[in-house]
Formats: structure tokens, C-alpha cells, sequence
């Protein structure tokens, strides 16, 4: 298995979705050796829900599924970039295509769309 550094960071790692095709970034969220192992044994990009404190297979409930298409780790080995392919309209869980919607603009934030 690969060695991520998983005790480095306090047991969670960043992981940014990425669409294969487009290059745009959808979303981030975290990892932990359990969401890290069955991302790799699925090939469905699953995280660790902070907020619930349990595996989140993205995509279960809203149909919104992510397949991993490539993986790469960084060069300190404590961030994923997942290629995925977004499966339904949206990665977010507001509805939206990426969590990164808004931008900063004369110090506010505004909606990008």
C-alpha cells in the first residue's frame, strides 16, 4: 500500500477533486486511511466527514458520484489531487458544479456564475 502521512497531520488528509477532463477544481475535502484504502478499492472517491466523524462515499444519497480516474500525492506525501469524473450536475453539496463559487472582489465576496 502507499505510504501516506497520515500521523503527520493529525490522522486527516486534504484531498481536492479535480475534474479529469476540464482541470477545474470542484471541491476539498479530507482523508483518512480508512476513506484512503476504499477509494482505492472502489475507485469511488470516499472521505472522512469531519462534521458526522464517519466515511462519506461522495455521491451515496445524492447520486452525485465521484470515479477516480487518477490519483497523485504530493511531494510530502499529506495532500491527494483525486481526477475524478463527476457523476450528476454537481459536486457540492449546495447544488452547485464546485464548492468554489464565490470570489473574492473589492474585499466581498461574490458569486461567480
Amino acid at each position: 500500500m502507499i505510504e501516506l502521512a497520515f500521523s503527520k497531520t493529525g490522522g486527516l488528509i486534504p484531498a481536492v477533486a479535480q475534474d479529469h477532463k476540464s482541470g477545474e477544481v470542484l471541491m476539498l475535502a479530507y482523508m483518512n486511511e480508512d476513506a484512503w484504502e476504499k477509494t482505492i478499492e472502489t475507485g469511488l472517491a470516499t472521505y472522512y466527514s469531519r462534521s458526522r466523524q464517519e466515511l462519506w462515499v461522495k455521491g451515496l444519497t445524492s447520486g452525485n458520484y465521484q470515479k477516480v480516474k487518477e490519483i497523485r500525492v504530493d511531494c510530502d506525501a499529506d495532500t491527494v489531487l483525486l481526477k475524478i469524473e463527476q457523476v450528476g450536475d454537481c459536486a457540492c453539496h449546495t447544488g452547485k458544479r464546485s464548492c468554489f463559487y464565490r470570489k473574492v472582489e473589492d474585499g466581498s465576496l461574490v458569486m461567480d456564475e
